[in-house]
């Protein structure tokens, strides 16, 4: 029964950060979703695309469950999944990513949490692991790819949450008071006034 429990929760805040993940890119042009917005060039078109061969690999091949999708293999990687090339479209990635979805939501609804799987690419004697191990992993690092998305959204426009129906109207005199106020208290700590 907690077994049941537990894998519906962890699935259910893994739907939710996808969603949250797929926000960060409405309403924005198709330059600033693919735009290097950090010195290493992470961009929020890219996480996505980088997020989708994350479940397809862990909720698909580390189960014995080929992806539909075509994947180059894991030996290969070469950071191409980090990135949106010239030819791909917002469109084709945020579908492959959803097709990545229907695909580990599967692989979670039919698999018992103590499920065995085999992570190659993860040393040993870790790439021997279960459904309940891999799925806290997908949703750390779908989780944090959000979270990266958030940082990178606030940059281009300001918006910030995980939802839009939880968004709150920017207002920037209070946003620029309240940073003021940050930025005087790292000053002071700084030149050991605090």
């Amino acid at each position: 029964m907690i077994d049941e429990f537990a894998k519906a929760n962890l699935h259910e805040r893994l739907r939710r950060d996808r969603e949250a993940l797929l926000w960060k890119l409405d309403g924005l042009s198709a330059y600033d979703v693919r735009r290097p917005l950090t010195v290493t060039g992470t961009n929020l078109l890219g996480l996505v695309k980088h997020v989708a061969g994350v479940e397809a690999r862990y909720l698909g091949e580390v189960f014995g469950r080929p992806s539909p999708e075509p994947l180059p293999r894991w030996q290969d990687h070469d950071g191409s999944d980090l990135w949106a090339a010239e030819d791909e479209t917002r469109g084709q990635i945020i579908e492959s990513y959803r097709r990545a979805w229907e695909h580990s939501d599967t692989t979670i609804d039919e698999l018992a949490l103590d499920a065995p799987g085999h992570v190659p690419w993860w040393p040993e004697p870790y790439c021997d692991t279960n459904l309940f191990a891999v799925l806290v992993h997908v949703l750390g690092e779908t989780n944090r790819h959000a979270g990266h998305a958030d940082i990178l959204r606030e940059g281009i426009d300001g918006r910030t949450g995980m939802r839009p129906e939880r968004e709150m109207r920017i207002d920037e005199d209070a946003r620029t008071a309240y940073r003021a106020r940050i930025e005087q208290a790292a000053r002071s700590a700084a030149s050991g006034k605090a």
